[in-house]
């Protein structure tokens, strides 16, 4: 059986009507912040109940204009290094400087201690990224010690559509949160954006920025700095038709983590993120951590020559502050962060995912762990 690292759902029906939505944009020439779009808006903020979500052009370009109407210009930014470089990249470009913090290896995100161990007077704001799609079960915590020192707390939700932990969704813990539609994502429009907000303030900036930073569509006065974020009409399409699963998706997907938490925690050797009961986790990577020693290049080249399982990226290969793009930034070493990201795989989990193939995946991982113990 061959899995691979990840698959798009699409149904025939779901492409069939993009296809014809698709020539009614092209019939009209309404390409870009036209009905579909106000439609997708309006359904992804219903969908994590927020008052307020503005389609962008990408995830990168959502938490940009979170940070630019909330001026963080010549500032600093807390941002968790095991992170993807666009969270860091929206920091710099809004005008401000990341500083790379720590992380819980419970759930790969910031906790208070890290934040703490950063924060400088010119703080002005916190990038908290809920990696995987686990909402960290102590946000309620970290969200109390922006407020107390007057830090916005923002959401780098790219991987979390529907995500939730109480009663509060991915977005609704911070002043904003900024989601992702890239392909790879639970729900895509092939590229796009989404922020979501309960400050009118930062919604209505977050409109003027889009466009080129003007004060409406049809006109031509500029009030802000701003560039083309726009979504067009027909990624929109696309995200809205597809937005109608995330239920269904969300259904499979922990229906499919629930088979690997079962064989995971029968196999000496490897241990996994837990999801508070009660919970909702969309598993956009299911995170497991094999015992230190593991040589996780041969574990992946194992499963995929020998048993046909791709293993999907990890979050992250190497820490921000590794890289070479953010030496300037690099600062102390992170070793939470450092062992977490050397070490980690993500088994493959889709939104159509069969028992079978989830069973072959966890059945090929525990062979070819004790392969690798019995060649060590």
């Amino acid at each position: 059986m061959h899995v691979p690292a990840a698959r798009i759902v699409f149904s025939p029906e779901d492409r069939a009507e993009i296809a014809s939505a698709t020539i009614e944009i092209l019939s009209t020439g309404a390409m870009t912040l036209g009905a579909h779009t106000d439609e997708f808006e309006a359904a992804f903020a219903a969908a994590h109940r927020a008052p307020f979500a503005v389609a962008v052009s990408s995830g990168t370009a959502a938490l940009e204009i979170i940070l630019r109407s909330l001026d963080v210009q010549g500032a600093d930014v807390v941002v968790p290094t095991n992170t993807f470089a666009a969270t860091a990249f929206a920091v710099l470009r809004a005008g401000a400087t990341p500083v790379f913090a720590d992380v819980s290896p419970d759930t790969f995100a910031l906790t208070v201690r890290d934040v703490e161990a950063v924060v400088t007077p010119n703080t002005r704001a916190v990038v908290l990224v809920h990696i995987g799609g686990l909402i960290a079960p102590d946000v309620a915590e970290l969200a109390a010690f922006c407020a107390d020192r007057g830090l916005a707390l923002v959401e780098d939700a790219a991987h979390a559509h529907g995500c939730r932990h109480g009663e509060g969704y991915a977005g609704s813990f911070g002043v904003a949160g900024a989601f992702s539609f890239y392909p790879t994502k639970l729900i895509t429009s092939g590229e796009g954006g989404m922020i979501v907000t309960a400050d009118p303030a930062i919604h209505e900036a977050a409109l003027i920025y889009r466009d080129q930073g003007k004060a409406g569509f049809l006109g031509n006065t500029h009030i802000k700095q701003g560039y083309a974020w726009r979504l067009s009409e027909m990624h929109a399409v696309a995200g809205k038709v597809h937005l109608r699963h995330l239920d269904e998706f969300l259904t499979t997907r922990a229906a499919v983590a629930a088979r690997y938490d079962a064989a995971l925690d029968a196999l000496d050797g490897a241990g996994r993120l837990r999801v508070p009961a009660g919970d909702v986790c969309n598993y956009y990577k299911y995170i497991v951590l094999p015992r230190p020693g593991i040589d996780r290049a041969r574990l992946k080249k194992e499963l995929k020559e020998r048993y046909g399982v791709s293993l999907s990226g990890e979050v992250y290969e190497a820490p921000l502050h590794q890289q070479p793009v953010f030496s300037d930034y690099a600062g102390r070493s992170l070793p939470v962060a450092e062992d977490l990201c050397a070490r980690h795989v993500c088994l493959p989990i889709h939104s159509d995912m069969t028992d079978a193939e989830a069973d072959h995946v966890v059945t090929s991982f525990a062979a070819a762990l004790a392969s690798l113990d019995l060649d060590g």
